[in-house]
C-alpha cells in the first residue's frame, strides 16, 4: 500500500487547478450557494445544529448528464477533492452536510424522466418524487411510496437517506424486495466506473448517506394509482387509536380496507396543526388514506372501536378548503409543525418490538409525562406489521436524550438516533460489511461524504496511518 493513498481530512486541494479541469460545468462559490448546498433539516436536532455550524463546502458543482457526473468523479479523484452529494435536502442527519469542505454535487439537474412503463420508472436520481409522481399518475400508475417531504425531495435522496413513507404500510419498507429494482452508481476514481446495482445488491448503497458512489439513476416499482381519501379519526384515548390502527393494520393484510397511510397522533400534539384545531377536539387522532372502495369498511370499523370521522376527502379536496392533507400530518413533518410555533422541541425515533403492545406505549406515557409527546406511524417490514413513534421532547441537553435512549431500549425498542451524522450510530449499532466493502469499491480514496461512516475512519484511515 502507497503512503498516503487515502484523503485525509486537511489535505491541500489545487483549488485553481480543480477549476480549471472542471470547465464547462455549472459552478458556484459564492456565499450563498455555499450555505444553501451545506443547509438541511438537521437543524430539527439542538445537537446537530452546533455539531454543524459553519460547516459548508469551497465550491457546488451542478452537473446536467452523466457525462458531467462522469468528468466530476475523475476531478475530485484526481485531485483528492472530498465529494458531497445533495438532493433536495430534506435529510434530518446532516448527510449533506460537508465537515471537510471541498465540493457539494447539487443533483437536481439530474431530473429526466427517462422511460415509465407497467409497473416501472426509470429516472435519474435527481428528480423531484412530485414531479415523478405526476408523471406516473399521466399513465394511471403512482410511486409505492414517498417521504412526507415529496413536493422538495429528491428520488436518490430518498434512496440515499430514507427508509420508508406514506405508502410503507401499504407496500413495506424501501429495503423490501420489488421496492427499488435497479441502482446505477458513478465511482469516485480516475477514470470512475459506471456500476449498476439489481436487487438484493441495491443494499449496498441504499441509505449509506452518499458515502457509496454517486447515484445517477434509478429503477423504481410503481403501482396502479388511487384517489386516497385523506380522513381524520378521533378517539376519546390514545390507546383507543393504537388498537384502531392494530386493527386496520391487520385488516389491510387481506385487502378488507386498503390504507395508503396510517398514522398516530396523541391529542398534546394536535393543536400544532394550523388549521386543524377546530377539527381535532381536543382528541387523539389518526390520520390515513383509505381507498375509496374501502373507505365504508374503514368507517364502520371506526365507530365499531368507539371512533368519529371528522375529515374525509381527497388531497385537491383538503388543500382547496385550506385544510392540510394528511400526508403533511405523517412522520417528522408533524415536528416541523411543532417547531414552527416551538423551537424547544426535538425529536427521537423509535422502533417497537413487533407487534406493537399499546398497554407498553401507555406505561411510557405515563413515566415520561410531559418531557415526551407521542405519535406513531404504522408500516410493514419484510411483512410484518409493525409501528415506530417520532416522539416530539422537550428538549434539555444531550444527557437527556441518552437517558431517553437508554429508557427505550430497555423496554425492548431499538432507536434510529437523529442528534448523530455518523452513519452507523444512528441506528444500526453495527458495521455493515457488505456497504462497507462496496465503498472501498466505489469510493477507493474515500473522498465521499468523508467522517460519515466510523468503520471506514476506524479500519481504512488507521490501517493508513499504520502503513
Amino acid at each position: 500500500m502507497t503512503p498516503h493513498s487515502f484523503y485525509f481530512p486537511g489535505d491541500p486541494v489545487d483549488w485553481p487547478a480543480v477549476r480549471q479541469a472542471l470547465q464547462g460545468l455549472e459552478i458556484d462559490d459564492s456565499d450563498a450557494a455555499r450555505e444553501r448546498a451545506a443547509a438541511d433539516y438537521h437543524w430539527y436536532s439542538p445537537i446537530l445544529a452546533e455539531a454543524l455550524q459553519g460547516k459548508r463546502p469551497d465550491l457546488v458543482v451542478k452537473p446536467h448528464n452523466q457525462d458531467e457526473v462522469l468528468l466530476l468523479a475523475a476531478v475530485c479523484a484526481r485531485h483528492r477533492v472530498p465529494l458531497t452529494v445533495r438532493g433536495g435536502g430534506t435529510g434530518n442527519y446532516g448527510q449533506c452536510v460537508p465537515l471537510h469542505g471541498g465540493i457539494v454535487m447539487d443533483a437536481t439537474a439530474l431530473n429526466r424522466i427517462l422511460r415509465l412503463e407497467p409497473g416501472w420508472a426509470v429516472v435519474e436520481a435527481g428528480v423531484l418524487i412530485h414531479d415523478l409522481n405526476q408523471a406516473a399518475r399521466a399513465t394511471g400508475q403512482q410511486l409505492r411510496m414517498w417521504p412526507s417531504t415529496e413536493r422538495i425531495a429528491t428520488l436518490g435522496g430518498f434512496i440515499a437517506g430514507g427508509h420508508s413513507g406514506i405508502g410503507s404500510i401499504r407496500h413495506g419498507i424501501l429495503a423490501d424486495p420489488g421496492n427499488v429494482r435497479r441502482l446505477r452508481i458513478v465511482t469516485l476514481e480516475d477514470p470512475p466506473q459506471v456500476i449498476d446495482l439489481h436487487d438484493a445488491d441495491i443494499q449496498k448503497a441504499h441509505h449509506a448517506y452518499g458515502t457509496n458512489g454517486l447515484i445517477t439513476e434509478v429503477e423504481i416499482a410503481l403501482t396502479d394509482a388511487v384517489d386516497w381519501q385523506h380522513t381524520i379519526t378521533l378517539f376519546d384515548s390514545y390507546d383507543a387509536v393504537l388498537r384502531f390502527g392494530l386493527a386496520v393494520g391487520q385488516r389491510s393484510r387481506d385487502g378488507s380496507i386498503d390504507v395508503f397511510q396510517l398514522s398516530a397522533v396523541e391529542r398534546r400534539i394536535t393543536p400544532y396543526y394550523a388549521g386543524l384545531r377546530d377539527r381535532l377536539e381536543d382528541a387523539d387522532a389518526m390520520f390515513a388514506q383509505v381507498s375509496p372502495g374501502t373507505l365504508p369498511a374503514y368507517e364502520a370499523l371506526a365507530a365499531q372501536m368507539g371512533g368519529r370521522v371528522v375529515v374525509r376527502g381527497t388531497e385537491a379536496e383538503l388543500l382547496a378548503e385550506g385544510l392540510p392533507s394528511a400526508t403533511e400530518c405523517a412522520y417528522n413533518h408533524t415536528t416541523l409543525e411543532a417547531l414552527k410555533s416551538d423551537r424547544g422541541v426535538t425529536y427521537l425515533q423509535v422502533a417497537y418490538p413487533g407487534p406493537l403492545d399499546p398497554a407498553l406505549v401507555a406505561a411510557q406515557m405515563q413515566r415520561f409525562g410531559d418531557e415526551l409527546y407521542f405519535h406513531h406511524e404504522f408500516s410493514r417490514a419484510g411483512g410484518e406489521l409493525v409501528a415506530f413513534a417520532l416522539p416530539l421532547v422537550q428538549y434539555f441537553d444531550a444527557a437527556q436524550q441518552r437517558e431517553l435512549i437508554a429508557s427505550f431500549e430497555a423496554d425492548g425498542c431499538r432507536i434510529f438516533d437523529p442528534h448523530t451524522f455518523r452513519l452507523e450510530d444512528g441506528g444500526m449499532k453495527q458495521v455493515d460489511e457488505a456497504q462497507l466493502a462496496f465503498k472501498q469499491r466505489a469510493d477507493p480514496l474515500g473522498l465521499m461524504n468523508p467522517g460519515k461512516v466510523r468503520a471506514w475512519d476506524e479500519r481504512m484511515l488507521g490501517l493508513q496511518v499504520g502503513a
